[in-house]
């Protein structure tokens, strides 16, 4: 009687395990291949029904008439370094040998001695707390989750206008359509430009002539540069000296230049 309800109980969490496991495998495609239009609720979903299905096989396992596995020793009766189909398929190639190396990791019932140290090093430090310490410790810990509580509880329009709050507005206008107008029509048009003609070098004629620009500016005095005899024979104008300089011209030389500057006027020719 004991063996069939092994046998029973053994067939039911298999069957557990199955749904468990084909639920998961349908989750984890979803994840990988449909997590553009995969919609948090359908996420939820997913994960209460993992969680009914988990809670189904606890039931069943604390169940009176579910023998106690506790109490059943598994031995290995064959171990081989050599590949068994037959293991593979059952497994659905996740073990295809069952040699020395990976029965103690499949068959352990005890965690890893790693692990074991380190639960015993978390024991000692929590019994070394004293219960002042841990309970001001407990009290921070609840007011941390209280405040993530709160915090993720309200609505997510209020986070949305906070978070907005500190930006500018959108539709704001961050230039001035009036400066705009008037630059694009000074460049395109010429709106807005004075009219005045920059400053440049003044063309002239040829010595005797007026000068070529009729709008342009005027010569007014002309500097000399060298000799008078130079200059008349250049046959440009000579101006008088000017003002201001040093020393004094003879009476000859300014005489030559008066005839020379009558002689070469316009009007005179």
């Amino acid at each position: 009687i004991e063996e069939r309800q092994l046998e029973a109980s053994v067939e039911s969490l298999i069957s557990r395990v199955s749904h468990v496991k084909n639920a998961l495998h349908s989750f984890i495609f979803k994840l990988e291949n449909e997590y553009e239009r995969l919609a948090w609720p359908s996420v939820l979903d997913n994960f209460a029904l993992l969680s009914g299905q988990l809670n189904t096989i606890n039931k069943l396992l604390r169940n009176e008439k579910t023998p106690s596995f506790r109490n059943q020793v598994i031995i290995p009766l064959l171990l081989s370094p050599d590949r068994d189909e037959d293991l593979a398929k059952l497994t659905e190639q996740r073990v295809p040998v069952f040699s020395h190396e990976i029965v103690p990791d499949y068959l352990r019932t005890k965690p890893d001695p790693e692990v074991e140290e380190q639960e015993k090093q978390l024991s000692t430090e929590a019994a070394r707390i004293g219960p002042e310490v841990a309970q001001k410790q407990i009290q921070t810990l609840n007011k941390l989750c209280s405040n993530l509580l709160e915090k993720l509880n309200n609505p997510r329009e209020d986070r949305d206008g906070e978070s907005a709050g500190n930006f500018l507005p959108a539709n704001k206008p961050s230039f001035n359509p009036a400066d705009t107008n008037a630059l694009v029509g000074a460049v395109a048009f010429g709106k807005g430009l004075s009219k005045c003609r920059p400053p440049g070098p003044v063309t002239t004629g040829h010595p005797g002539q007026g000068p070529m620009m009729s709008g342009g500016p005027t010569l007014q005095q002309v500097t000399l540069g060298g000799g008078s005899g130079q200059q008349a024979g250049m046959g440009g104008p000579v101006a008088p000296q000017q003002q201001g300089q040093p020393g004094k011209m003879p009476s000859s030389i300014k005489t030559n230049i008066k005839s020379a500057s009558a002689s070469m006027h316009p009007y005179n020719r």
